[in-house]
């Protein structure tokens, strides 16, 4: 199993989950033409994609997904609350799918567990995926952890985790500060110490891949959030993998 990301933050986020030819894209937050392009730098061609898997309805996650669907005849799985919040959008995608958020599915030779969390969206969810020996786990857009993320998260071989923003950065910065209590409240972020506090929590005995992603390009640095992962790790910052907006990051496999 491998993964990599075609971008990560609040301008765009999509991720990509390969197993043997089945291959998966998690949310496309991208322009048609931006998301073949960042694709081709995969070595990825829409056409070669198994489907698309939504966590939730936000314009970053989900403003690309249905033009790409329908150019390319891809199903798509979602939650009951992410369509009824995105009928018309959604309407016109000839392959859909709706999902129980506790009830575990495949698409070709990749299992997806999907677990909600806590976030101002209608039914969001993120993603655990599985080659049936190895898991990534995926966790971004969630205000706060919950014993069932933990629970979800522990003992994976690779994590995406988020690190939207530092506490002092946002609340020293020039968003109002109405904005600034969504951010960084209990449905809106994971801010770098409460991402570091959940990875504390879980057994991290396999893990061969961390990144801290959905990063804010305003209220956080790259060095921050790796700092804040790598302490609780204790290992080199450079073992901590950074999704970037521009470039997501490279391919990743775990073995």
């Amino acid at each position: 199993m491998k993964f990599a990301s075609l971008g990560s933050g609040s301008e765009g986020n999509a991720l990509l989950v390969a197993v043997g030819q089945t291959k998966v894209l998690m949310d496309c937050g991208f322009g048609l033409r931006d998301t073949i392009s960042r694709l081709a730098r995969l070595g990825v061609a829409a056409e070669q994609l198994s489907g698309i898997v939504v966590t939730h309805e936000h314009g970053d996650h989900i403003s690309g997904v249905a033009r790409l669907a329908r150019n390319f005849n891809l199903p798509v799985w979602f939650t009951h609350g992410t369509l009824r919040n995105q009928p018309k959008h959604l309407a016109d995608i000839a392959l859909l799918n709706e999902i129980d958020p506790h009830q575990a599915f495949s698409i070709g030779a990749i299992e997806i567990v999907p677990y909600p969390v806590p976030h101002d969206a209608a039914e969001p969810v993120q993603f655990v995926f599985s080659d049936g020996a190895k898991r990534l786990g995926v966790l971004t857009d969630t205000g706060c952890a919950t014993a069932y993320i933990e629970h979800t998260l522990n003992g994976c071989h690779a994590l995406v985790l988020e690190c939207n923003h530092d506490i002092d950065m946002l609340m020293n910065g020039d968003y109002p500060y109405s904005v600034k209590r969504r951010v960084d409240g209990r449905f809106g972020h994971l801010n770098n110490q409460d991402a570091a506090g959940i990875l504390s929590r879980l057994d991290v005995s396999r893990l061969q891949h961390l990144i801290a992603a959905h990063l804010s390009r305003k209220n956080n640095t790259a060095e921050l959030a790796v700092k804040s992962l790598s302490d609780v790790l204790n290992c080199e910052a450079s073992w901590v993998g950074v999704a970037t907006q521009n470039d997501g990051f490279a391919w990743r496999e775990i073995v």
